[in-house]
């Protein structure tokens, strides 16, 4: 399967992250403090604010997740390929079942990060998703560099 007609798109399931931040904290090497108070006052803010990393999925049969990228204490962890991995296993397999999903028709797109096309990543999901993956190195070819055009995006993350 090269390209995906109208009938294919009903059994699409489309992922991707997102970044929520809960602060407005902006770290730039080009701020400058200009007061007639101390010069060497020095001014403490976090290097990174606080923020959560949010992954969904979105298909004809509805949302899948929310699923929160965080480490033993509930901090928010940077998304790799084994965490992406971890995630797939221990949550969308689950989902899926749990929604009574039939996943010999269902087609899986991910947004093309790193993590997601990484060796590990590709092959949990090969086995998941058998001659139904869309990506660039999937069966169902998404080329890199392409333009983002993902229902998380426009459906949930405005």
């Amino acid at each position: 399967m090269n390209a995906l007609d109208n009938d294919d798109l009903k059994h699409v399931l489309m992922t991707d992250e997102a970044n929520f931040h809960f602060c407005g904290n902006v770290n730039s090497p080009n701020s400058r403090y200009w007061a007639t108070e101390n010069p060497r006052d020095i001014h403490q803010k976090p290097l990174h604010s606080k923020k959560v990393i949010v992954w969904c999925g979105v298909a004809s049969f509805g949302v899948i997740g929310t699923y929160f990228f965080e480490d033993e204490a509930g901090r928010a962890v940077t998304v790799n390929s084994g965490r992406y991995t971890e995630m797939l296993r221990t949550f969308l397999e689950l989902e899926l079942q749990r929604l009574h999903v039939e996943n010999q028709t269902l087609l899986f797109h991910p947004d093309g990060a790193t993590a997601h096309t990484a060796r590990t990543a590709m092959q949990v999901l090969s086995e998941m998703f058998p001659a139904r993956l869309i990506s660039r190195r999937g069966n169902i070819e998404w080329p890199a560099r392409s333009l983002d055009l993902n229902a998380c995006d426009f459906l949930l993350w405005g």
